[in-house]
This record gives structure tokens, C-alpha cells and sequence, in this order.
């Protein structure tokens, strides 16, 4: 099969467009030279990829697989690209880290900065997301290394224990509930909430939480960090779901009472995820060590 970049780059572009004459003006391709690129792919697969009809055209099966690979290899070669362009610039090299929120705010700090001091021509891009996304990142290879927490199918990847992490209520010393000991998550619903952007990972995953229970959040305000959050929660404006480390830092400094969350999710163990450590640049797996010994640390 021969297949190059500029007829995956074409059949992505009509595909997204559901239409061959928006492709092929999107890939800078006239109508007939995208016509014919797309028959010789067709002919070269030996499959129908797309079929056409008065109301566009329609990805087949086939042409979903296809589709599906064709953004992988896209977007592995933008970022080859991406990646070279960097070491003209005189970087060396480059890992993709994705993480949780918890993971993000209050556990990586200590670990990334005792990694990029010793590799100092190592740019680290982070980027935030929930645990599922984080898998599929790792599997698609858009990112190098994941961390990700609670029971979340992780087959086809290489896994490694980093640490514990607990969600738990905030909430101000004058709220109803801060006389619990602990509380389960659907009976918060009836508050208003403190929330990080939309974007978050936390976000996301405590409006999934809601709506597993057919219920939504409050969201009285959303905040761009868990100390602004903690403010607000202080002043009674609404409560909050924090990771227990941070909600224990903030709480020395600030009245905020901490409580319980009963629910099984609310305790999370956090996870190391490569697709493969021997097929990571060399300089990633020293990142993928210090992660490890840290978690060890922490247990000991």
C-alpha cells in the first residue's frame, strides 16, 4: 500500500468537511486532483473509503479506520516537526506530560524541577486532563508520559504505582455542613459550588460525578486556582471539591473546615502510564525514574 502525507491530510480534510469539494479546498488541491487522489487511494486500499451522495459525502467503514490512523500519523508529524524546529533552536529534546489536576498543582513541582536542572536542553510541554483522556493520549502517542488516577482501563500500556491522592469537601466554618465528619457527594448538590475553569481536569470530572447521579453542579463562581477557590470557600460564598493535600495547606492559613467524601471515587491512586519505556527518547525515562522514586519516597 502506498500512501502519502498529502492524500491522508486530504482525506482527513474531507472527511471533517463531509465534503470533497471542501477538501480538497482546504488541502489547496483543485476538485479534479483531489477526485483522482482520492480514486488511486481507494484503488491502492482496495476498499471504498468515502461514498458520495446529492447531500455530500459519507466516511465508509473502511474509511473510518483509515481516518483514524491518518490523524495519528498527522499529528505524530507535526509534532516530528515541531520537535526538529526545537533543536535548531537549541533544544535537545522534548517530553509530553499529561496529568490530572492534583498531579499538576500540588505533586509535580518538586519532581520536574529536579529533572529539568539536571537536563538542562529538555523542554517539558504539560497539559491537563482527565484520566481518560490521558490513556488515549498516551496510546495515540501524542503524549510521552501520563498520570493518571482512579480505575481507568489502561491495556496496551506499561503502568507504575506513583501516589495516593483523597478529594474531600471544603467548605467555611459557618456552612451546614461543617459540622460532618463526612459526607457523601449527592448530598453537596443542594450547595453552591467553587470550581476551577472549564478546562480543569477536576472540573470535568466532578460535573461527570453529577450527572452519574442525574443531577448538576452549582457553579457559583469558577476561579483560575485552588487558593482563589479556597478564599471564596472561606467567605462562605460556596464550598468545594479540593485534593486533600491542598485543602489541608490552605486550611492552615485559612477557616476551612475539611470533610470526608464517602464516596469510592473520592480516594484515587495516582498512575505512571508509558506506552512503551524502551521506545521513549532517551532522555524521558530519567523523568519516568524520578516519578517512581518519589512515589517510594513518599510510602516510605
Amino acid at each position: 500500500m502506498r500512501v502519502d502525507l498529502v492524500d491522508l491530510k486530504l482525506f482527513t480534510h474531507i472527511a471533517e468537511a463531509q465534503s470533497l469539494t471542501g477538501g480538497a479546498r482546504r488541502s489547496n488541491l483543485s476538485l479534479a486532483a483531489a477526485s483522482i487522489r482520492i480514486k488511486h487511494l481507494e484503488k491502492d486500499v482496495g476498499v471504498r473509503l468515502v461514498s458520495r451522495s446529492s447531500q455530500g459525502v459519507k466516511v465508509t467503514g473502511a474509511g473510518e479506520t483509515l481516518l483514524a490512523h491518518a490523524r495519528r500519523v498527522v499529528r505524530q508529524l507535526e509534532q516530528l516537526s515541531g520537535d526538529l524546529q526545537e533543536y535548531a533552536a537549541g533544544v535537545k529534546g522534548h517530553v509530553r506530560v499529561f496529568a490530572n489536576t492534583t498531579a499538576m498543582s500540588e505533586l509535580l513541582q518538586a519532581v520536574l524541577r529536579t529533572y529539568l536542572v539536571s537536563h538542562p536542553d529538555v523542554a517539558i510541554d504539560m497539559h491537563e486532563r482527565l484520566s481518560p483522556d490521558i490513556v488515549r493520549a498516551v496510546l495515540e502517542g501524542i503524549a510521552d508520559i501520563g498520570i493518571i488516577a482512579g480505575n481507568v482501563r489502561t491495556e496496551g500500556l506499561e503502568v507504575m504505582p506513583y501516589r495516593r491522592d483523597r478529594l474531600v469537601l471544603a467548605t467555611a466554618l459557618s456552612h451546614p455542613l461543617a459540622g460532618r465528619n463526612s459526607v457523601d457527594f449527592v448530598d453537596t448538590l443542594d450547595y453552591d459550588f467553587i470550581g476551577l475553569p472549564e478546562a480543569s481536569a477536576i472540573h470535568n470530572f466532578l460535573k461527570r460525578a453529577a450527572a452519574d447521579l442525574q443531577r448538576e453542579l452549582r457553579w457559583r463562581v469558577q476561579v483560575s486556582n485552588f487558593e482563589a477557590a479556597c478564599r471564596m470557600i472561606e467567605a462562605n460564598v460556596g464550598v468545594g471539591v479540593l485534593p486533600e493535600s491542598t485543602a489541608s495547606r490552605h486550611a492552615g492559613t485559612m477557616a476551612l473546615r475539611i470533610v470526608q467524601l464517602d464516596d469510592a471515587w473520592a480516594e484515587r491512586k495516582l498512575q505512571v502510564c508509558v506506552a512503551d519505556l524502551g521506545a521513549l527518547p532517551f532522555f524521558a525515562p530519567k523523568l519516568v525514574d524520578l516519578l517512581v522514586e518519589d512515589s517510594v519516597e513518599r510510602q516510605d
